[in-house]
């Protein structure tokens, strides 16, 4: 019985989140430019043939990735931006980012690794600055976000609440047996979401 068109839009997300999945590990344990399109079909355990057709080169893996990640930022700032009060907003972006990282720790580490990239090498330098373009103007979401809250200084507030964020997002996702993630939420919780 041939497959229906639910079961094959099925398999080609699963085999595209496959190879992304494959080309992320293969980014952040080798680098970019020593990765070849060969070694992300070998750990994905696909052939070359099918990767080409789901992503014509490695340019494109990293854009698909680049293009994930902000994805999922304007999706946690939008949906904070959507709650009734600051505090809520606040509140949702350190439950959303700290749960992302809880859930998937390898992703954060491979955004970290690549914001920290020599900027010589263009083609990772172009798709890390789209992620520091994007992530700029989400600062800024969140630092009006801080001024209706009533904070004295809403930007270094909002600098010093992204600073913990990603401080506490490192320490989990290095060590992820150990880190009291649940404890630490709640104290960030606790910090920022009032005046």
């Amino acid at each position: 019985m041939p497959r229906t068109p639910a079961e094959n839009e099925r398999i080609r997300q699963a085999t595209k989140e496959q190879i992304l999945k494959a080309a992320m590990e293969l980014f952040f344990s080798k680098g970019y430019h020593a990765t070849s399109i060969d070694d992300v079909a070998k750990t994905a355990k696909i052939s070359k043939g099918l990767l080409y057709h789901y992503f014509k080169g490695k340019e494109d893996l990293i854009a698909a990735l680049v293009d994930l990640r902000l994805q999922d930022l304007l999706f946690v700032m939008e949906a904070a931006a959507a709650k009734p009060t600051p505090a809520e907003q606040i509140r949702h972006i350190a439950e959303g980012a700290l749960e992302d990282v809880r859930r998937k720790p390898e992703v954060f580490r491979f955004y970290l690794n690549l914001f920290t990239q020599p900027r010589l090498d263009p083609v990772v330098a172009k798709y890390s600055q789209r992620l520091m373009d994007e992530q700029e103007k989400q600062f800024e979401v969140q630092t009006e976000m801080f001024t209706k809250l009533g904070v004295a200084n809403p930007r270094k507030r909002s600098i010093y609440f992204s600073s913990t964020l990603q401080g506490i997002m490192l320490m989990f996702s290095t060590y992820p047996n150990t880190f009291p993630l649940d404890e630490v939420k709640a104290q960030v919780i606790e910090e920022f979401c009032s005046p």
